[in-house]
């Protein structure tokens, strides 16, 4: 096609579709090393979102390891993570259907290792010496009280139970030394995330597997730990904040904690999920490592004894799951404009070798946008970040006269991050003629624990304010539509979006998929893992229910003037889908258009192809409508409430 200038923003042709995102991606996990063999969990749309163990054996030669009839997911804190184990090709997993753990012994089908009853599993190891598993098992057997989170040992011949670690509210990371005499695990408190505060402990094991008395080593008022580790030498490795930044520390064996290299920079993220690893060992001495500044991720090693960190020279900016063997590195990487993959690199020659991408597309580089950080002004004379995407898409230039519409994300979390890794989602707006911005509002990761705290108290005012003036500094430079801008997010980042909606009026049109309208309800039905998180972020309730009931954007449905889109998981545990009915009836009812796409047998996150197909195509339909362009395909209509054509 040659270049044209006649068509508006919004109805340009784009070769992205959402069947090549749905049929083309999948999503890659965790990767770990057994022996010569690699291994990585795939999540595949096509499949309904099952998970999928997946070999690479040392021949090259790649094949499934999971069962079609199992799922490898776990369910503790809901959202899951270190749902597997592999030694020596014996494969753990916990089985999404029953949340059992299941023994996949190599060339037999998966047995069930764990008793059938009420008990979750993640973020297993193996205990060699006394053959079973140590695991963080979450017990939803009572149902008058919140689920008991413990660390247990599960006898890996008999399947037999036995409590090691319990009294606190949560736990992760079991960690055994080499030689399996001590073991290390991080614990924490309601009302408490991990981000915010918890300790690590450390316990000696006799011959028999008893524990001794556990003593704490670190962790105190407003200090997070992440990721313990042993080195080979018997040295305990973590991550901790306490400077402001998560930092890498050593407790020796003459119990002092040694700082291994002061640095403004994140070396670890917020877990919420198990199974995070940014650093890992290359020997005794050296570790490689990843770490975080400006919303960027670093790949190096770090000479422990020298304290020298030295970067590698890789065309990833963000990283996750560093795993190493010998001069072997394997991790996911990601970067703007090609897809996130499994990568192999060679320390010895700095070769990187990609040994599976999330999709094979080959797309034209000529339709794909290049994020740039932008730093903008927000209130009391602060900053914030985000990556904006300009539209871009080879088969058009822009208008003279015209200026694209903006869609604004506001990610999840909401202590999460914006990156600027390849999504084919993000380039399905800007090859149609749209910017998008997706914004690090203060209180997002990766950025210090200063900046990961404006937040605190503050949510639903900083986020938001962020937010707009994101969309208004691009704006001022002249760079979008001040009268076609959107906002749009999930989960914590829908209630960003409503909130923007509900008491800004900078917004013209959102989307809030399984967003939260209303913070009292949320409060006092979800579940465990974040049941107290906004004592931190809002306030003690009931005891600061006003404060709730001011930011609760269903409270204030007079205020909202512009259309609303609602998506919504109908087995969602996390927020519940009375949430996203009670805003569409409120918006309904003042007559403003509004639509409401439900589906049945998703979650919190939509993980079947066709439903994620619906939501993105239903999403620029909605603003098709809205903003009144001419789609170039033919999008399956949504029902729009209310609407009158053309109201902008």
């Amino acid at each position: 096609m040659k270049p044209s200038i006649l068509t508006p923003f919004g109805s340009w042709k784009s070769p992205i579709s959402t069947d090549m995102i749905v049929s083309g991606s999948i999503g890659l996990g965790e990767v770990t090393f057994d022996n010569e063999d690699i291994y990585w969990l795939e999540s595949r749309a096509t499949e309904g979102g099952r998970n999928v163990l997946v070999k690479r054996g040392a021949d090259g030669q790649i094949i499934d390891k999971t069962p079609q009839s199992f799922n490898v997911h776990t369910l503790v804190h809901e959202y899951g993570g270190g749902a597997f184990l592999i030694v020596e090709e014996t494969i753990y997993f916990v089985n999404f259907k029953d949340q059992r753990i299941y023994k996949q012994l190599p060339n037999n089908d998966p047995e069930p290792l764990t008793p059938k009853n009420q008990c979750r599993y993640a973020d297993f190891i193996l205990d060699f010496s006394n053959d079973r598993l140590i695991s963080v098992c979450e017990d939803h057997g009572n149902l008058e009280i919140e689920p008991e989170n413990t660390l247990v040992s599960i006898d890996i011949n008999t399947g037999e139970i036995n409590t090691l670690v319990s009294g606190y509210d949560f736990y992760s990371s079991p960690r055994l030394s080499h030689d399996g005499t001590n073991l290390a695990w991080i614990s924490w408190n309601h009302p408490d995330l991990p981000w915010d505060q918890t300790e690590l402990w450390l316990a000696g094991l006799d011959k028999n597997g008893s524990l001794g008395q556990p003593i704490k080593i670190a962790g105190s008022c407003d200090e997070s730990i992440c990721e313990p580790r042993w080195s080979s030498d018997g040295q305990l490795y973590f991550s901790s904040d306490r400077t402001g930044w998560w930092n890498l520390y050593c407790y020796t064996q003459k119990g002092e904690v040694v700082s291994l290299f002061p640095l403004n920079g994140e070396f670890a993220c917020p877990h919420w999920v198990f199974g995070l690893s940014t650093y890992t060992f290359i020997s005794a001495s050296t570790l490689v490592c990843t770490f975080c500044q400006q919303g960027q991720w670093n790949l190096a090693t770090l000479d422990i004894e020298k304290k020298q960190l030295t970067l590698l020279e890789i065309p990833y900016t963000n990283i996750a799951s560093v795993q190493a063997k010998d001069h072997q590195v394997i991790f996911t990487g990601g970067c703007p404009t090609k897809p996130t993959a499994i990568v192999h690199l060679d320390l010895k020659n700095g070769k990187t070798t990609i040994l599976k991408q999330s999709n094979d597309l080959d797309i034209d580089v000529g339709y794909l946008s290049t994020p740039e950080m932008i730093v903008f002004p927000t209130e009391n004379g602060l900053t914030s970040y985000g990556w904006y995407y300009p539209p871009n898409n080879k088969d058009y230039i822009f208008l003279n006269e015209e200026l694209p519409p903006l869609l604004v994300k506001s990610h999840g979390g909401p202590t999460a991050c914006a990156s600027s890794s390849f999504n084919l989602r993000t380039q399905y707006w800007t090859s149609r003629g749209f910017g998008y911005l997706d914004v690090n509002y203060g209180g997002s990761t990766g950025f210090g624990r200063e900046y990961r705290q404006r937040l605190d108290g503050n949510w639903g005012i900083v986020d938001v304010d962020d937010c707009v003036n994101g969309a208004k500094y691009l704006v001022k430079q002249g760079l979008v539509d001040g009268d076609r801008l959107a906002i749009s997010g999930g989960s914590a980042g829908g209630y960003t979006t409503l909130a923007a909606l509900t008491f800004r009026d900078t917004f013209k049109a959102g989307a809030s998929y399984y967003g939260i309208g209303d913070l009292e309800a949320l409060a006092k039905d979800t579940h465990k893992f974040e049941s107290r998180y906004l004592d931190r972020l809002i306030g003690k309730y009931p005891e600061e229910k006003n404060i709730y009931q001011e930011r609760s954007p269903i409270h204030f449905t007079e205020s909202l003037n512009c259309p609303v889109i609602f998506f919504q998981g109908l087995e969602d545990k996390v927020v519940p889908p009375s949430q996203a009915q009670m805003m569409v009836d409120a918006i309904k009812e003042k007559g403003l258009p509004v639509a409401y796409v439900p589906f049945e047998e998703e979650q919190h996150g939509f993980r079947r192809a066709e439903n994620i197909k619906r939501a993105l195509d239903g999403e620029f339909y909605f603003y098709s409508r809205i903003f009144g362009f001419e789609p170039a395909e033919n999008l399956e209509p949504i029902e729009i409430i209310n609407l009158v054509e053309n109201i902008s």
